[in-house]
């Protein structure tokens, strides 16, 4: 029996569960929080300083939550989540762009961030954009997928305390796509509720 072209396209099309991106995602967290405080450590006993016993965290609990580290491991491992969220989203924006016409201006490159680009990953669009004109942009998802899962007893800082390792590989997702749409920036996250979560975009001066 003969497959016709749309039955074959759709068997060769292969899919991943999109809970094993959230469990690669959780991995890739803990992963790279230990590995970044053991570097440190290791470095830190070259020279004499403290022992490595003193700076390795201790193993994590199963689920979403902040390895405990110093400031100088988070902000380690922040910068290497965000760099693998940038070659990410570089690549991701490449693919859904490819037979798109070209955007009128920063206002539409952010749009296409909130919309198709959001879709594509986490299969729902940003909640609200706001900006100020001057180049800041303010996308709010009120149910940031990764966090559905997540939940804390603390107050406001615990909350933020502990979303922080999962919000630079996002990060990373929106600057490597306005990179690669030729729209330099800086990206930073907030959460102080889960599972809402807030990015400020900052368009660089050309």
């Amino acid at each position: 029996m003969a497959t016709s072209p749309a039955n074959a396209s759709s068997a060769d099309r292969r899919e991943v569960a999109e809970a094993a991106l959230e469990f690669l995602i959780s991995e890739a967290v803990e992963w790279v929080h230990r590995s970044t405080a053991l570097q440190q450590a290791a470095a830190a006993k070259a020279l004499g300083d403290t022992p490595v016993q003193a700076q390795v965290p201790s193993p994590a609990t199963p689920g979403p939550g902040s390895p405990p580290a110093g400031e100088n491991d988070r902000e380690g491992a922040y910068y290497k989540l965000e760099n693998m969220g940038y070659r990410v989203g570089v690549s991701i924006v490449e693919r859904i762009t490819r037979d798109r016409p070209r955007f009128a201006d920063n206002l539409d490159v952010v749009k296409f961030i909130c919309k198709d680009f959001w879709v594509a990953i986490f299969k729902k669009q940003i909640d609200n954009l706001k900006t100020n004109h001057r180049g800041v942009y303010v996308l709010t998802d009120n149910n940031f997928r990764w966090f559905l899962r997540m939940s804390t007893e603390g107050g406001a800082a615990e909350t933020s305390r502990q979303a922080f390792p999962y919000l630079a590989f996002p990060c990373g997702l929106i600057r490597g796509a306005l990179a690669n749409l030729g729209v330099a920036s800086v990206v930073i996250a907030e959460v102080t509720n889960i599972p809402q979560c807030t990015f400020q975009i900052k368009i660089a001066k050309s």
